[in-house]
């Protein structure tokens, strides 16, 4: 019973200040998540709408509608939960000077162009494998663990 009191103690003495939380929020928003999310929300929107060639025009905008609203409400979340975690491992010096600098005009810059360098990045180095090519690596070195 000690270790339980022991516990929320420690638990409640480490809950980050609601300053550190809405530093940590503003971090989040600012954030690599937050830059990708939207695009790989429109892309599953986009193949959600064509999965289903029997909506209507009418039925399809719904659709979008929905995901758009389900985006808001999961991206909240996302916010929150990053939020929180930064908030618990950063200080609010931490935090503030890392918000400010998320929020300046290159970061912002950086966060536009991010979608389009990603794409090209992506698109030059074809596909990874990384599982099989740590497995092809060790089987070479080793003679063990080899596809058969």
């Amino acid at each position: 019973m000690m270790i339980i009191a022991l516990l929320l103690v420690q638990a409640v003495a480490a809950a980050p200040t609601p300053e550190a939380e809405a530093l940590g929020l503003r971090l989040a928003r600012s954030g690599t998540m937050a830059t990708i999310l939207p695009l790989m929300a429109q892309k599953e929107t986009d193949e959600l709408v064509a999965a289903h060639p029997e909506l209507t025009p009418a039925e399809q905008a719904k659709l979008r509608d929905t995901a758009k609203a389900t985006f808001a409400t999961n991206a909240a979340k996302v916010d929150a939960a990053f939020a929180r975690a930064y908030a618990g491992k950063l200080s609010v010096t931490e935090l503030r000077a890392l918000a400010e600098q998320a929020e300046s005009a290159p970061a912002k810059r950086l966060r536009a162009v991010l979608p389009t360098v990603m794409a090209e990045a992506m698109g030059t180095l074809g596909a990874l494998n990384f599982k099989g090519d740590t497995l092809a690596a060790f089987c070479r070195d080793t003679g063990k663990a080899c596809p058969k």
